[in-house]
């Protein structure tokens, strides 16, 4: 395998996963194989909305590829935002305003347990292999933190008191439902490549 292609156009999603690989098989993103298209993200669920994105890069290019899908899934809130989780507070896509509507259906409950899941997709040579990454916690009343991105400063991992945003970025990857899930994805890739 020449080069893996993240279909992500999230810097902060790329740097995540390229750390968390190590190398193991060059990593490219969208902008590196010249896709700028919107690519749709229409499933109801995290493993359709991964298996969507990953499919669209391998009939379009044909190239081996991987597209995840993430979710922060709050048990009082029924498991939302969950495959909404980008989008919850509308189409504008804003992190802020994400968890400011968390933060606010969450007033008045006493249970503030979440997770965030994560779904890979990997497509190798037309062959399709999911992986998945879970990490449980709580959701805090108030933001800490200024590192990550999306829910992480609202979001406080199962065994630590400090959010998401409060950890460095090598703290996170060790704990993180994308680093469990790239865990798997990195031990599949050794066994093959």
């Amino acid at each position: 395998m020449k080069q893996l292609v993240f279909a992500s156009a999230n810097t902060n999603k790329v740097k995540e996963v390229e750390q968390k690989m190590g190398g193991i098989v060059p990593l490219v993103g969208l902008k590196e194989i010249g896709c700028f298209d919107d690519i749709p993200e229409t499933g109801a669920t995290l493993e359709a909305n991964a298996r969507q994105k990953a499919w669209y890069i391998w009939d379009k290019y044909k190239l081996d590829c991987f597209a995840d899908d993430t979710g922060l899934e709050v048990i009082a809130l029924n498991n939302e935002p969950g495959v909404y989780s980008a989008r919850y507070a509308g189409e504008q896509r804003n992190s802020e305003d994400n968890i400011d509507k968390v933060l606010v259906n969450l007033n008045g409950k006493t249970d503030r347990s979440a997770r965030f899941r994560t779904v890979i997709c990997l497509i190798i040579n037309g062959e399709e292999h999911l992986f998945e990454g879970i990490a449980e916690g709580n959701i805090s009343t108030e933001r800490k933190g200024s590192e990550g991105f999306g829910y992480d400063p609202v979001f406080i991992p199962k065994g630590d008191e400090r959010s998401f945003a409060e950890m460095s970025l090598e703290e996170k990857n060790i704990i993180s439902h994308r680093g469990k899930a790239i865990e798997e994805l990195v031990s599949y890739l050794k066994s093959v490549v």
